[in-house]
């Protein structure tokens, strides 16, 4: 059994037990969330693909920590005298834990 679930723009994969980075989340570290946009649910067989998202099925997660990614460094240059820039950026994420999915 997995589901298919939307969080933050992106989509991810997961069944019970997974462990998932996803962007930062406002819930504090130990609260459990309800995650609702599930885009695709399979059981066996049975494959349930929602338009865009299914209505009866949740997805819990536990929310273990925040912490911030590594760090992406961008660089532009030109051949010209000061005609470079750098900057440096890291996002803000929450690790997960998937608890069950719950259908109906």
């Amino acid at each position: 059994m997995y589901a298919i679930i939307e969080v933050g723009a992106k989509q991810y994969n997961v069944k019970k037990d997974d462990i998932i980075e996803v962007e930062k989340q406002t819930a504090a570290e130990g609260e459990t969330i309800t995650l609702d946009k599930v885009l695709l649910f399979t059981k066996d067989k049975d494959i349930h693909v929602g338009r865009p998202y299914l209505k009866d099925i949740r997805v819990e997660a536990e929310v273990l920590e925040h912490f911030k990614g590594p760090k992406i460094i961008s660089f532009k240059y030109r051949r010209r005298k000061s005609s470079h820039w750098k900057k440096g950026h890291r996002q803000q994420l929450t690790r997960i834990k998937i608890k069950q999915i719950k259908v109906g």
